[in-house]
């Protein structure tokens, strides 16, 4: 039995697989990548790496076997086909006899467009009669935290979401929950709801990057249509601006500030506070 994990030299990958090393011995982890290249550094430490595309079923022919564990991390290109990408894993998975499938999801109350993919891989999974687990991920620290260049530039952090709060966590956090998922037992049909353990607000948020800096920052809430066009000035394509601000909207609604307590319970620790992944990310 392995465990295969695709998209494993990703942002949420690489610390899955990373998780995995301190759990179970190399030889027993299938790191599935784009690039041989980039997974150079996981050979060396014994792991099996395996080259496939979501977009080319006959690539993760071999890749799964009987008996493994194999979590779907959720493809990121906005456009393209993310549910027939992730019903190739899902396929491959099943003809193999895989023991269970771990898949990335969206909260269950997000209605933004970004979640649609992930409903749709969800009724995928259901519907293969694979043994499963539903991740929900919600929103990840690094969302914002990678991206403070332009707000320090400009002494504002700018966003559709209204008084909407996030209870996000840190992309270390997920991969944590995935890694006890996948090493433990028991989690067969089950569906975790996973976020921060505290939800903020926008306006928080400008306020303790205004502490950590020394600068005054303030947020400046604008209307969904004004955030998509300062998305697509600074080179977005549109589409994909559309989908952000529509996660602004949710987030406006309440949809990501649920804090169901699942991911800090499936860790065996509290999540990551905002406010560390700030501090991280100015030293960086």
């Amino acid at each position: 039995m392995s465990i295969v994990v695709t998209g494993a030299t990703g942002n949420l990958g690489r610390f899955v697989v990373e998780g995995l090393l301190e759990k179970v011995p190399a030889e027993q982890i299938t790191a599935v990548v784009r690039n041989r290249e980039k997974a150079a550094g996981l050979a060396a430490r014994g792991v099996r790496v395996a080259v496939a595309n979501y977009d080319d079923p006959t690539s993760f022919e071999g890749v799964v076997s009987a008996g493994d564990k194999v979590l779907l991390v959720s493809g990121s290109e906005a456009d393209k086909d993310r549910v027939a990408q992730h019903r190739t894993v899902i396929g491959a998975a099943k003809a193999a006899g895989a023991a269970l499938l771990a898949y990335t999801s969206a909260p269950g109350a997000l209605r933004a467009a970004l979640a649609d993919d992930h409903r749709g891989t969800e009724e995928a999974l259901v519907a293969s009669g694979l043994p499963y687990v539903l991740l929900r991920n919600g929103w990840y620290n690094e969302n914002y935290t990678e991206q403070l260049a332009p707000v320090l530039e400009h002494g504002a952090v700018t966003q559709a979401a209204g008084e909407g709060r996030v209870a996000s966590a840190a992309r270390a956090d997920y991969a944590a929950a995935a890694v006890a998922v996948l090493t433990g037992e028991g989690h067969e049909g089950k569906t975790y709801e996973l976020a921060g353990d505290t939800a903020w607000s926008f306006a928080e948020y400008a306020a303790e990057l205004s502490r950590q800096t020394g600068k005054e920052i303030t947020y400046n809430p604008v209307p969904e249509e004004t955030y998509v066009g300062i998305l697509t000035g600074a080179g977005l394509p549109e589409p994909f601006a559309r989908i952000l601000a529509g996660v602004d909207a949710s987030i406006a609604k309440g949809e990501l500030a649920g804090t169901s307590g699942d991911l800090s319970r499936l860790t065996g620790r509290p999540t990551t506070p905002i406010a560390d992944s700030i501090a991280a990310a100015l030293k960086g």
